[in-house]
């Protein structure tokens, strides 16, 4: 007498494994979506947020140098300079400019001044006598807050 081999359960097959598959395929892929949507409108915020703030330096007399600088060692949003003194400025935008104000971290300082050291040696300038690291709040409906010498190099 021959032992048949073991039968699936009617209805029961690898193909609930499949869907189950595919449905974590398409959630993984709406979560991506999600993420690629709020970092665009992240990205886009910070892009008007730094074209608010460089207008309203240039209405203050500064000359922008840069916009976004881009150094291995960290980015900054903004350089400016004024006759003598260059500033190195870290743009925030967020509901409100209590909020913007906290929101500079002390490693985020480290990565501006390390960039900031970055940007004076590859563009050495022998007008520059002052040195400045600013910060500019920026709100929705609200004029941007400048903030002189919001941090120094040394902290």
């Amino acid at each position: 007498m021959a032992i048949d081999p073991p039968r699936s359960l009617p209805g029961a097959s690898a193909e609930p494994k499949r869907q189950e598959k595919g449905q974590e395929e398409r959630q993984e892929e709406r979560q991506k979506k999600r993420y690629d949507l709020k970092h665009q409108v992240a990205f886009r915020t910070g892009i008007s947020a730094e074209s608010r703030a460089a207008a309203f330096l240039i209405a203050k007399g500064f000359r922008i140098l840069a916009r976004r600088f881009k150094s291995p060692v960290g980015e900054i949003d903004i350089v400016a300079r004024r006759r003598s003194l260059l500033i190195f400025v870290e743009v925030k935008a967020r509901p409100d400019l209590d909020e913007a104000a906290w929101s500079v971290t002390g490693r985020q300082r480290a990565r501006i001044v390390a960039a900031a050291e970055a940007w004076l040696a590859r563009y050495p300038d022998e007008r520059i006598r002052d040195i400045r690291f600013d910060a500019m709040l920026v709100a929705p409906g609200r004029i941007p807050r400048h903030i002189p010498a919001a941090f120094d190099a040394s902290r």
